[in-house]
């Protein structure tokens, strides 16, 4: 699969692996968040944009284009502007994105790094025919509150999505019992799990040593079979852009 960043002439936009790491996650008790696999798979899942100039923004409210007002430091050139009112501050984005037939783009904010006073807009571009460049959009979520992204800060976050996929799944809702098997496992999982919370409360049992039930960690049910063993991942490396 090959993703391509057509950079625009004459401009330059830094772009990387989306890391695993979130200061709010390292600042967790023992850093147990990143405990959470989804929640740190998802974190490195796509690639960041990063903000070339520190500037802030605030917004009083409004609806014009005037009722956000963006500062840079120096002379630098405001790396978002206000292109659409309503309180969303637009960042243009000088990329062309390639993807392979048949594959959109997803793109939005940073992964689980929020940011107060001021949220992440998602679009999905196919940018397997689309000579278009796109914008990175924020919408405030307060009035009043001045906002601002640093150098090197991340603005936008991309990975590619499969068209159609989404389309041809047919949903279907039915009780666990109709799986027995599968009943059985969630059933034991849940046993396991009770009875570990409880061990915790005990500083001298397994479960106090051993901090969090790793089951999922390592792909296991509760009897400690492996179910995970094709295609279970417990990190993602992603390859940087690089340039020819």
């Amino acid at each position: 699969m090959q993703l391509t960043a057509y950079l625009i002439d004459g401009h330059q936009l830094e772009m990387r692996p989306a890391p695993v790491d979130r200061e709010w996650m390292d600042a967790t008790h023992q850093r147990f968040a990143y405990r959470c696999l989804p929640l740190a798979i998802a974190n490195a899942h796509g690639w960041e944009l990063l903000c070339p100039t520190r500037f802030s923004a605030v917004w009083d409210g409004g609806d014009g284009l005037d009722a956000i007002r963006v500062v840079t430091e120096a002379d630098a050139v405001a790396p978002a502007i206000s292109h659409f009112g309503h309180g969303v501050l637009t960042f243009h984005v000088p990329v062309i994105f390639r993807t392979e037939p048949g594959w959109d783009l997803m793109v939005g904010g940073p992964i689980n790094l929020p940011k107060d006073a001021i949220a992440p807009l998602s679009g999905v571009v196919e940018t397997d025919w689309a000579p278009f460049s796109f914008t990175m959009n924020w919408r405030f979520t307060r009035s009043g509150q001045r906002i601002s992204f640093e150098a090197g800060e991340p603005f936008c976050h991309v990975f590619p999505v499969q068209r159609a996929v989404l389309e041809a799944v047919t949903p279907q809702v039915m009780p666990l019992s109709a799986d027995p098997d599968l009943a059985r496992r969630h059933r034991e999982w849940s046993e396991s799990r009770n009875a570990f919370n409880r061990d915790l409360a005990h500083p001298d049992s397994d479960a106090a040593s051993a901090g969090w039930q790793k089951l999922y960690h390592r792909g296991q049910d509760a009897a400690g079979q492996r179910l995970g063993a094709q295609g279970h991942r417990t990190r993602l490396r992603l390859k940087p852009f690089s340039s020819q």
